[in-house]
């Protein structure tokens, strides 16, 4: 399994790249973010429906989320990658001619999405101004879309909308025996203990991407994609929104992020303000997107970390698996502002405290 370089340690020609795609996935980040959450939010206001609002103790590592599906809550997976995903691999992404982002495919298969636009076929490529809202009509198509780098050999620095209704069919076995191998709990096979032990790196799988293994099946698959996408020598993002639970979730090299909507109660807001300096105004347009009586609702994202247990081991030795230790923990809570480019996110640490 490839380690990927730091920027410093690649060649200038994969430093522009890097530096255009980091500054494309803040954007990406943005569009899925205020998608999944913001544009959620007003379509059960809109139904004169009250939001279902995350609990906290869903945010926690390895909680376990047992909802119904919301009809209002946006959904989608999307894959951002760096470079351009080898054909070899097409058996486990499946990218063919026939779920190309064309002309032909967009009206021969979407016939009940509705495009903001007429199609063209510049609409795909990510330095286009509508690209982000083509990217956010294909969103209710099955499985999963596909962003990568241009095939063109003259466009190496330009990102494209190559494919859609995307899937995943890597087996689960697959990508939990190249988890393991990595982290040095097998040194072969995923059962060559036993049942037992493969059943509890399984869980582990889904534990170190942010999720209880008895997740649904947008969001294997976005375990599948972020473990399997290891394999290339080009970082990658793998979005989820899933409408039960009611977060996006951010795969990447830097690890696990979810973003929620939360209330925050004026005690808090009060504090925040008193603390950053700032109005009740400034606050309330920059942070809130919505304002009640007792509370806001504002946009968190979680950051979590890994531990020493979800880490190749130092010495590299085979080493064996305590299913009861925690691989991931909560490293940071932040409060995310809305178009606002020039405001930092602020400090808002509350999945820890009561209801």
């Amino acid at each position: 399994m490839p380690v990927w370089p730091y920027r410093y340690q690649l060649s200038l020609k994969h430093r522009v790249r890097r530096s255009v795609y980091e500054i494309l996935r803040d954007e990406m980040d943005d569009y899925l973010m205020k998608h999944a959450l913001v544009n959620s939010y007003w379509k059960f206001m809109e139904a004169g429906e009250p939001y279902p609002f995350v609990p906290k103790r869903e945010l926690k590592p390895r909680a376990k989320v047992i909802e119904k599906e919301y009809i209002h809550q946006n959904h989608f997976l999307v894959i951002f990658c760096e470079g351009m995903i080898p054909g070899k691999y097409k058996k486990y992404i499946r990218f063919f001619d026939d779920n190309k982002v064309t002309k032909e495919a967009v009206h021969e298969q979407l016939f009940n999405v509705q495009l903001h636009r007429r199609y063209t076929k510049n609409l795909r490529y990510f330095d286009n101004p509508n690209f982000g809202k083509l990217l956010l009509d294909l969103t209710p198509v099955d499985y999963a879309i596909l962003v990568q780098q241009d095939p063109s050999i003259k466009r190496q620095n330009r990102y494209v909308m190559t494919h859609f209704h995307v899937r995943i069919d890597w087996p689960i076995d697959d990508a939990t025996e190249d988890m393991a191998q990595h982290l040095r709990y097998i040194s072969k096979e995923l059962y060559e203990k036993n049942e037992k032990y493969a059943q509890s790196l399984h869980s582990k799988l889904f534990e170190n991407y942010g999720f209880h293994r008895a997740v649904g099946g947008r969001r294997t698959a976005a375990v599948v994609a972020a473990q399997f996408l290891k394999k290339m020598h080009f970082i990658s993002t793998v979005y989820v929104a899933s409408a039960e639970a009611r977060t996006l979730t951010r795969l990447s090299e830097r690890g696990v992020s979810k973003y929620v909507l939360v209330k925050v109660p004026m005690s808090d807001i009060s504090q925040i303000i008193a603390e950053q300096g700032v109005s009740f105004e400034k606050f309330r347009d920059v942070f809130l997107l919505d304002l009640q009586n007792d509370h806001g609702v504002a946009i968190l994202q979680v950051i979590y970390s890994n531990s020493i247990h979800s880490k190749p081991p130092e010495d590299g030795k085979l080493r064996r698996l305590w299913p009861e230790y925690q691989w991931l923990s909560v490293s940071d809570q932040k409060l995310i502002p809305l178009d606002a480019p020039d405001i930092d996110p602020v400090s808002y640490n509350t999945i820890y405290s009561a209801e």
